[in-house]
């Protein structure tokens, strides 16, 4: 028996080559961290971390256009794991949604048969995770279950349906770019389709209108040179169709919602981006490319932070930051804010771009939104990391770039003292947010300036541009198994000769062997091989020959032939003998030549009357065995004379274990030359046998042609059988022992290639033919399996080759190369059955038992006191296999994020959500973030508030430095929210341009209570316009309301009878101006308008009012129809309603996030516990005891069971039965633990 293993069993498994165009838009970078690329038919998935490809996704038969991870928005428990899910779309409108980690598909979706144009996973409802929105051309939008492949409904509209873009903030507002324009949709619902055909909007492209060019009317002054750049590049968003020439410039790239701050969009043009403010359909920013910049082709918006990526069409990936809009010096108020700009902050090298390498999309993180990925259409991947590094600009003052500052807490809490830190965690934590009007800037003194800059942290290539030669190394056999590698050596058309190692799947050796397309290789050891190309040929038909003799280890490779090979016919191939001792080179119109390889000298050329070759085989028989038993007895003689007869016995042992060392190093030694024999056919047909022996060679018998035959096109021997191929599609088995011969006719054609399986006694077959490749089994003479264009697979199939006994290799047209098993299914194979060259951290890829068991682990560290990344430490019990694949992830967590995790500074809420991040959960993350954020700021204000009494407790404001950032909409800070508000209708304001906007405006500054500045407003509607009359009227009123009695209520009668008869937002103005909003939102919440209260609440009431509003919002949210519970918990922690929030994730079973929430609430004090509170803090702790017992976790079961009253007391008995009672050091040190969060 071998003492030791190596691991020869390939899995099967696709090297991928350039992309389609078709491919161009199919790639996505999902929550679960990987990336999904299309490429031709078939689907990779790359690790971004390790940059390497683990798995390839086959199944479509056409181009794939569009991928899409699923969202992990939602709760994970064991009924609602962590899973790898995609969608993807292919060019015949197939959609199939996959199990990554199996390779295998859920279910397949077909509505018609042209491409699909856009797909999303619907995220934002609590109801289902499995729909699935598409665009089937040319007009339908179709919503399907993604887990069953049932159609839910179908809309269709007017115009072509380009791409559409999900409002992040509302999931009832969508909008479709057309070919002709925007479809904005209000009434987007997962139950029905949307109802009405939706608002177009048409946007005349920002060069080419006329209404740019109008004369400026004669009172304005003359602009300067800021308003004329701005009046250039307004769009005009109009509700009727725009003339002709405007709307064939309608180029607009990409259209997509800003998920940094609600109602704003941005426009993608190639050579400007315009954002929109959707409430005034007016441009408010613009991004610009000067005269001889690079245009745009793609541009990713930030959630984290106002910021863009934007991918040029050279490659380079910029990053933009908006500026702040608070100056320092705000010396000139008209300058401050004259629109958004967008400064760019660092961008990385572009690439070098031809006619067949053109960058083609890139992709965002967006977990951490720090890292990108380009794809080149050449099928490389090249992956950027921003970098943030502190240090002074160097930039010129005057460029206007303010500095940036990165943020001084981590993971949503102030730094502590001497706590570790990973300053580039996500891009929230290396810049500031982006201040606004009206807010202080941060002193200076405790924040650090940062550069950022773009690292090229990892690069994935692919295969160049087929046609391609493949080889196989000799197969594995027991002499060579101590150092054997499966190499496959792989000719292109540039000349070069790649080598892979088909165990990992990753390129070994690229080496650079000629300066034509190699036509063919042969392996003259485990460690070398020969390549032959051939140049194109001149009007003689004369070619150069290049025959390259290569090896590998040192890369040295010098011309076999020597000078010969200028201007000669073109080499046909070349066979190697099975010993690896001789060399035939076949021509086209020239007589064959024999080479020894051993001494690298021409043994025979043959002479001019030698028959044409059309097919030759080596002989696999040979008669080194008989000559080596001869060889050996001579030496042993010789042995034995040398040495006298008294030593003899002593040294006979030795010497023959030194000889038959030598023996097997020199196995082909110089000294001995075997005999060995060739097979070839002429063009009748007739089968030559010629000897070969040392520098002899001699010529054998000759069989006539079989009369059924026609041009022998190949041959192949193994043992005692050999197969002819035809150029007709016929195959003759012969059996050399009983002398029999048996032709079959395939139907297929010229038959290319016919290569024998390796392996004692292994007769399988395989045949390449023009339209495909079967696998005969030579014994029976039957077929195995077989593989056809057209039928089963939609490419050409180039080489083959059998990599192993029982896989094949086949290289294709669409430039790939696949290892197949015998069956040539394609096949994707099992993830977590793969020897990866580098470790994954993905904890997607464990069962989902073992991805919770690691999660709780991560999350329960600081109950055991000590630290510790190996779970072998901790009292679990579970199967080794799947403690070992966890053991394994932990493994492959960065050192900085190790310790990190074991940094006993690091609070239980960072904790949680460095866990979240780590997991790429986002409904965690959310949570997390909010709850982390009010709970540090309610506890600030309860210990400011213990001193002035407890009145205060609702809702106070934290000190500004610390705000939710504005992503996160109405459950920000109101007074911050207040201040967005306001400059977001400066901003408006400076870029209205019709009496429209100004309208809106003016309705906006008297929801905000800026009454003086809405009166100047509405004063400036010129005479002509037909609501002139109303509009000075209301400015009188505004401006002479007093807060006497009798004019209160007659306004308010007023406004309670505009609002019954449909006026719903007059009667909501006039209740405004009589400091009647909290009755306005009222009304508002009663008509079903519930965001608009929310947002009035934010800005006009006081925070008891507002937490009022806000409340019944909540109590919305969760009733059954809406079912948006996660949503209504955020906005109650927005509210510091603590328990209730315990309570209601308590009552949703969500036990983990309710039990570490709690303990964060006494932690901090937030939560006192008392007799009512009491109960749910037990059943708490309780269920997540349970919960953990149930994952095999017993330590952290009893820690948190001896914390949970008496029941807990049960649950520790069961826990530790039949083990002497609970261990004592357990209690001891809880009552320790409790006894120190009292005293906080």
């Amino acid at each position: 028996m071998i003492p030791y293993t190596v691991n020869i069993k390939l899995a099967a498994r696709t090297l991928t080559g350039t992309l389609n165009l078709q491919n161009k838009t199919a790639v996505d970078w999902g929550w679960q961290g990987l990336i999904a690329q299309g490429c031709h038919s078939s689907i990779l998935i790359i690790d971004p971390k390790t940059s390497q490809t683990i798995q390839v996704l086959e199944k479509h038969k056409a181009n794939v256009v569009k991928v899409k991870w699923s969202r992990e928005n939602y709760y994970h428990n064991l009924s609602s794991p962590y899973c790898l899910r995609l969608a993807s779309g292919d060019a015949s409108g197939k959609i199939i949604v996959w199990d990554v980690v199996s390779g295998t598909a859920h279910c397949e979706i077909q509505e018609h048969s042209k491409p699909i144009q856009d797909l999303e996973w619907l995220w934002n409802q609590d109801a289902s995770r499995d729909l699935l929105l598409a665009v089937h051309p040319p007009n339908y939008i179709v919503l399907w279950n993604g887990d069953t492949g049932t159609k839910l409904w179908k809309k269709s509209y007017a115009e072509n349906i380009l791409s559409f873009s999900f409002d992040p903030f509302d999931p009832s507002n969508m909008a479709l770019l057309t070919s002709e324009g925007i479809v904005f949709i209000t009434d987007f619902s997962p139950s029905k389709p949307p109802g009405s055909a939706g608002k177009k909007v048409y946007i005349a492209s920002p060069h080419a209108s006329p209404a740019h060019t109008k004369p400026a009317p004669a009172a304005a002054p003359a602009p300067t040179g800021a308003k004329k750049a701005l009046n250039k590049v307004k769009v005009l968003i109009t509700n009727e169709k725009p003339t002709a020439e405007a709307v064939t410039l309608n180029d607009c790239l990409q259209l997509s919602y800003l998920p940094s701050k609600r109602n704003h969009m941005l426009l993608l043009y190639p050579r400007e981006i315009l954002i929109l403010d959707l409430e005034l359909s007016q441009t408010v920013g613009v991004v610009a490319i000067e005269r001889s910049g690079v245009p745009f082709t793609q541009v990713i918006p930030c959630t984290q932070r106002d910021a863009l990526y934007c991918l040029h069409e050279n490659g380079c990936i910029t990053l933009r930051v908006c500026r702040s809009t608070s100056t320092e010096d705000a010396s000139d108020p008209e300058q401050s804010v004259q629109e958004l700009v967008y400064d760019l902050r660092s961008q990385c090298d572009a690439i070098r771009v031809t006619k067949t390498v053109r960058p083609y999309r890139m992709v965002i993180c967006p977990v951490n939104e720090n890292n990108a990925a380009l794809m080149v259409s050449d099928g490389r991947v090249m992956l950027w990391e921003l970098k943030a590094h502190s240090g002074k600009t160097t930039v010129n003052p005057s460029s206007g770039l303010s500095p940036l500052y990165s943020p001084v807490a981590f993971c949503g809490a102030p730094l502590g003292p001497n706590q570790k830190r990973i300053q580039d965690l996500s891009l929230n934590s290396m810049i500031g947010q982006t201040l606004i009007a009206g807010e202080t800037p941060p002193p200076s003194s405790n924040q650090h300036e940062v550069q950022l800059k773009f690292l090229l942290t990892g690069l994935l290539s692919g295969l160049p541009l087929p046609p391609f030669a493949l080889r196989m190394c000799p197969p594995l056999t027991t002499k060579n198994i101590s150092h054997y590698q499966p190499l496959l050596a792989v000719g292109t058309s540039n000349g070069s000769v790649l080598v892979y190692n088909l165990t990992s799947g990753l390129l070994h050796k690229e080496l650079s062997v000629h300066s034509c397309e190699v036509r063919g290789i042969e392996w003259v050891s485990l460690t070398s091989f020969l390549s032959f190309a051939t140049s194109a040929p001149n009007n003689m038909g004369l070619v150069r020959n290049e025959l390259q003799h290569v090896d590998l280890p040192t890369g040295r490779c010098f011309a076999f032939r020597g000078e010969r090979g200028n201007d000669e016919p073109p080499i046909e191939m070349i066979k190697v003998s099975h010993l690896k001792q001789y060399l035939v080179v076949v021509f086209r119109d020239k007589p064959l030549e024999l080479w020894d390889i051993r001494t690298g000298t021409l043994l025979r050329e043959m002479a001019k009357n030698f028959p044409t070759v059309t097919a030759l085989e080596w002989s696999p028989s040979h008669n080194l065995k008989s000559l080596k038993k001869k060889q050996m007895a001579a030496r042993e003689a010789m042995a034995r004379q040398t040495v006298s007869d008294a030593e003899q016995s002593s040294v006979e042992s030795s010497v023959i274990s030194l000889l038959q060392d030598a023996e097997s190093k020199s196995e082909t030694s110089q000294a001995i030359s075997a005999r060995e024999h060739f097979v070839f056919t002429d063009t009748d047909g007739q089968v030559y046998h010629i000897t070969v022996e040392g520098n002899t060679v001699k010529d054998g018998a000759r069989i006539p042609p079989d009369g059924s035959m026609g041009s022998i096109a190949c041959i192949a021997w193994k043992g005692d059988t050999l197969v002819l191929g035809d150029v007709d599609g016929n195959l003759n088995f012969w059996d050399l022992k009983a002398r029999l011969s048996r032709g079959i006719p395939t139907h297929r054609g010229w038959v290319k290639k016919i290569r024998f399986a390796p392996g004692k006694g292994n007769q399988k077959l395989l045949v390449m033919y023009t339209d495909g490749a079967e696998v005969w089994d030579t014994k029976e003479v039957q077929m195995v399996s077989s593989m056809r264009i057209g039928r089963n697979v939609n490419y050409r199939i180039l080489d083959i080759d059998w990599c192993t006994s029982d896989k094949v290799v086949l290289a294709s047209d669409d430039g790939c190369i696949r290892v197949l098993e015998m069956a040539m299914k394609s096949a994707s194979y099992r993830m977590d059955e793969q020897d990866l060259t580098d470790p994954v951290w993905c904890p997607y890829l464990l069962l989902p038992r073992g991805a919770l068991t690691l999660k709780a682990f991560l999350l329960l560290q600081p109950w055991s006191g000590t630290f510790t990344m190996d779970i072998t430490q901790v009292d679990y019990n579970e199967k080794n296999e799947i403690k070992g694949l966890i053991q394994e992830q932990l493994n492959s967590l960065s050192n900085d994020m190790k310790s990190v995790l074991q940094d006993p500074e690091l609070s239980l809420l960072q904790r949680c959500l460095l866990v979240s991040r780590l997991f790429g959960d986002e409904s965690d993350l959310l949570f997390w973030t909010v709850a982390s954020h009010y709970l540090q700021s309610f506890a600030q204000a309860r210990l400011l508030s213990l001193s002035s009494g407890e009145n205060q407790n609702e809702e106070t404001q934290p000190s500004p430095q610390n705000h939710l950032d504005i992503c996160h909409d109405v459950l920000c800070e109101s007074s911050y929210f207040q201040k967005f508000q306001l400059d977001r209708v400066h901003l408006q304001e400076v870029k209205r341009s019709s009496y429209d906007h100004t309208k809106k405006c003016a309705d906006q500054l008297l929801l905000l209570g800026q009454t003086d500045r809405a009166v100047q407003l509405l004063l400036e509607t010129s005479a002509d316009n037909p609501s002139y009359y109303c509009d000075s009227l209301k400015a009188c009123l505004v401006t002479t309301i007093t807060s006497s009695g009798p004019s209160q209520s007659t306004i308010k009668l007023v406004a309670t009878n505009m609002i019954a008869n449909g006026k719903l937002a007059e009667g909501v103005q006039l209740l405004c101006l009589i400091d009647k909003a909290a009755d306005a939102c009222r009304y508002l919440q009663t008509y079903g308008e519930w965001n608009r209260a929310a947002w009035l609440a934010k800005v006009r009431l006081n925070p008891c009012e507002s937490s009022d509003v806000l409340k019944r919002w909540a109590e919305h949210l969760c009733s059954p129809q809406v079912n948006q519970k996660s949503k209504a918990i955020l906005v109650l922690l927005s509210l510091g309603c603590f328990y209730r929030v315990g309570e209601m994730l308590h009552s949703m079973r969500q036990f983990d996030r309710a039990a570490l929430f709690i303990e964060a609430c006494l932690k901090y004090g937030v939560m006192e516990a008392n007799e009512t509170s009491n109960k749910l803090i037990e059943a708490a702790f309780l269920d997540y005891a349970r919960l953990l017992r149930t994952l095999g976790l017993r330590e952290g079961a009893a820690l948190w069971a001896s914390r949970a009253g008496t029941a807990g007391e049960a649950l520790m008995e069961e826990l530790f039965q039949g083990e002497g009672g609970v261990p004592d050091n357990l209690l001891a040190d809880e009552e320790v633990e409790v006894g120190l969060e009292s005293t906080e």
